[in-house]
């Protein structure tokens, strides 16, 4: 087993961002003074991964070749990947599997923007490590994600309390706690990846992964 390596999943239409996406990626529009992608990218960056797989459309492809060529100006080596249709979060890590080679993962959205006081810290503590961890971040729309039960009722400041589920857009949801974009996982998850069978609307949903 190698080092941890990084996966940004970066494809999809952008059709809730209609007309702006109609011919650039929504992860290539600019937030302040950048493209968005810069975000998840540096996200990993401060996980200390230096080996990333930008997955994205084969369209939209030569855009991100064009931005980052092979990474090495970044101090990294970025590759690429082709997801040709939408068929789920976890499908990444099957197009993924020669990329990571056996090695522990990092997968984060491309349209994700991640910030918190010393949060680097935390994200390179849980990334030296061979284990699977995701986040819950506390929302006002739980019914549009995945969502976190606990095993008793809890606040956002008290820590180690037992996860039950994790259940995917529920129209009842057992708290506000959704899991955002930002997965690590171990060894395993390729394997793992490739067991899902695919959701009622055809996709390797990454709730089932979790």
């Amino acid at each position: 087993m190698g080092m941890r390596k990084g996966i940004i999943l970066a494809g999809g239409k952008g059709t809730r961002l209609y007309p702006m996406t109609t011919t650039i990626n929504k992860q290539l529009q600019s937030v302040y003074d950048k493209p968005m992608v810069y975000y998840p990218l540096s996200t990993l960056m401060n996980c200390s991964i230096k080996d990333v797989l930008i997955i994205t459309t084969q369209e939209q492809c030569g855009l991100f070749v064009d931005m980052f060529e092979n990474g090495s100006r970044l101090g990294m080596n970025i590759e690429y990947a082709i997801q040709d249709r939408p068929r789920g979060i976890s499908e990444a890590f099957i197009i993924g599997e020669d990329f990571l080679d056996g090695d522990p993962a990092t997968l984060v959205l491309g349209d994700n923007v991640f910030y918190g006081d010393d949060f680097y810290k935390d994200l390179m503590y849980i990334s030296k490590e061979n284990e699977n961890c995701v986040f819950g971040y506390r929302v006002s729309n739980p019914s549009d994600y995945g969502v976190v039960q606990f095993e008793k009722p809890t606040d956002s400041y008290e820590r180690n309390v037992k996860v039950i589920s994790i259940e995917e857009k529920p129209e009842e949801p057992k708290s506000n706690y959704a899991v955002p974009g930002l997965y690590f996982y171990d060894s395993s998850v390729v394997r793992r990846a490739k067991a899902l069978e695919p959701s009622e609307r055809g996709e390797l949903e990454i709730t089932d992964l979790n």
